[in-house]
């Protein structure tokens, strides 16, 4: 009794995991098409109008994402 009980409960706590993944996967999916849209666009950069202050933001902006690639991937600091 005890046992199924137990169960119960960690049924019901990785259905509620699941669903709170799949809802953060879905706000992560959203992010990454409005990234890419926005990238397609050249981060509505026009390109007579390009300097370095856009290459600065593109850099940390790049580095941002570095961070995530590598955490995803288990590269750079996050190297087991």
């Amino acid at each position: 009794m005890l046992f199924a009980a137990m169960e119960t409960i960690m049924t019901k706590t990785n259905d509620s995991a699941l669903a709170a993944f799949v809802a953060r996967k879905a706000e992560i999916d959203a992010m990454l098409a409005r990234l890419a849209d926005a990238s397609a666009d050249h981060f509505g950069c026009a390109p007579d109008e390009i300097n370095w202050g856009h290459v600065g933001t593109l850099m940390d902006h790049a580095a941002l994402l570095k961070q995530i690639s590598d955490a995803v991937f288990h590269e750079g600091e996050h190297v087991a």
